[in-house]
């Protein structure tokens, strides 16, 4: 048989019979998924099979049979069929590779079958644009198959595990503060790190101060919600020349702070830095238009949302607040995985903080959901009234949750005036 054009169903047919001929090459094919089949009676007995299978069932002819015979289903198959199934294969040696033409089929039919769904959504209503996209795009991911991971020894891996250490990438960015580098080797990729404080604390501030160096090692993408791109160039330009940031504000500047201002931006438009001031972003959104940005550039180092709770939010149902919260927290930590980049999260604190200062907890996240879970680093900002300094205000950072870093805490002195962050020595 010529196996390069072989038939859809004979392939069908060869993978069904050799799983009678030896039941153990379902291990081999656990790849193919039952929807994979063309023949519903063929997806059926599949199913069939690795019911049976994993319930440690001997799987043949007698057995499926009585499967269909416990579920008053034995009128949709003969025995005869399933016999023809087994002798229609003489050997499991290719199954493999007629588990492969049955995928391969079934990937281009259900290609096929989406491009008419995505014609259908152009009659639909959709709130937004960004709503559109979502749809189309999640429409889109059905079509490649459930890949299944399998066990690895050290042996399979060895390869692969040297080339990992000899590899100039690296996980982590510097995020340009010195004391924190130095513990945490800044920021890493495939990570979500959220940045809690009340407001007024510096939290763009930081973000943008961090988000400058950490260009140097790749694109920054910010989704800022609150202030326009123009706000967010006055604090940088601000913080990159040490002109007033109230005289930037106010337009308030002589020929020598101009000059030197107009310097600062030529550097900046050195750095991959791209800014979307949209208000009330959707998490589609951010990850529609990342994907794209990929596509089109390449690796991003750091996307950045500010901040979590304006973000357009949509709660389904009888859904809770903070259970629609957590759904943006998971998705996230799945675009900073899937990207490989810093995901960023500014995020609010509850006002409970403002009545007695102190150094917060978990609980003080606002509307939280299930940012203490998903997130993989959780840094608070706050002031502690007994530590000043005449040189501007102190902000404490204190890291309470840092997958594979640990806890630690930092002393930093904001200098609002030139909207910059210095790390001080710990008391």
């Amino acid at each position: 048989m010529n196996l390069i054009g072989m038939d859809e169903l004979s392939a069908e047919q060869s993978v069904l019979g050799a799983v009678f001929l030896d039941s153990n090459v379902l291990d081999e094919i656990s790849f193919l998924e039952d929807r994979d089949f063309l023949s519903d009676k063929h997806q059926q007995i599949y199913r069939v099979m690795q019911w049976l299978d994993k319930r440690n069932k001997p799987v043949d002819i007698v057995t499926v049979t009585e499967m269909y015979m416990q579920h008053n289903r034995i009128d949709e198959l003969s025995v005869t069929y399933l016999t023809q199934l087994a002798e229609s294969c003489p050997t499991t040696a290719n199954v493999v590779h007629h588990a492969n033409i049955v995928r391969s089929k079934a990937i281009r039919r259900r290609g096929s079958e989406i491009g008419t769904k995505i014609t259908e959504l152009s009659r639909e209503d959709f709130e937004s644009d960004e709503e559109y996209f979502a749809a189309v795009e999640s429409l889109a991911s059905e079509i490649r198959p459930d890949e299944k991971g399998r066990m690895k020894s050290f042996q399979e891996t060895r390869d692969s595990y040297f080339q990992h250490l000899i590899s100039k990438d690296i996980a982590y960015i510097p995020s340009g503060f010195p004391q924190f580098d130095a513990w945490a080797h800044g920021v890493w990729r495939g990570r979500l790190h959220v940045s809690a404080g009340r407001p007024s604390v510096g939290k763009t501030a930081l973000m943008l101060q961090r988000s400058m160096s950490i260009a140097e090692g790749g694109p920054v993408l910010i989704y800022s919600q609150e202030m326009d791109d123009n706000e967010l160039k006055d604090r940088m330009v601000s913080n990159m020349t040490g002109v007033p940031f109230n005289r930037i504000k106010s337009k308030e500047l002589n020929p020598k702070q101009y000059g030197e201002i107009e310097e600062a931006y030529n550097r900046l438009e050195k750095l991959p830095i791209y800014i979307q001031d949209t208000a009330g972003v959707t998490i589609d959104e951010v990850r529609s238009s990342a994907r794209r940005f990929k596509r089109k550039y390449g690796d991003i180092a750091m996307i950045v949302v500010d901040y979590l709770q304006i973000m357009n939010i949509p709660q389904k149902g009888n859904e809770t607040r903070s259970q629609a919260i957590g759904k943006v927290t998971q998705s996230a930590k799945q675009i900073a995985r899937e990207m490989q980049c810093c995901f960023m999260m500014l995020s609010q604190m509850n006002r409970d903080n403002d009545k007695q200062p102190r150094k917060p907890t978990f609980s003080d996240l606002k509307e939280s959901g299930s940012i203490e879970q998903d997130a993989d680093v959780i840094e608070f900002l706050w002031v502690d009234p007994n530590d000043t300094v005449q040189q501007g205000k102190v902000v404490q950072q204190f890291i309470a949750k840092g997958r594979d870093i640990g806890i630690n805490e930092f002393r930093l002195l904001f200098r609002g005036w030139k909207q910059q962050f210095v790390e001080l020595d710990k008391r």
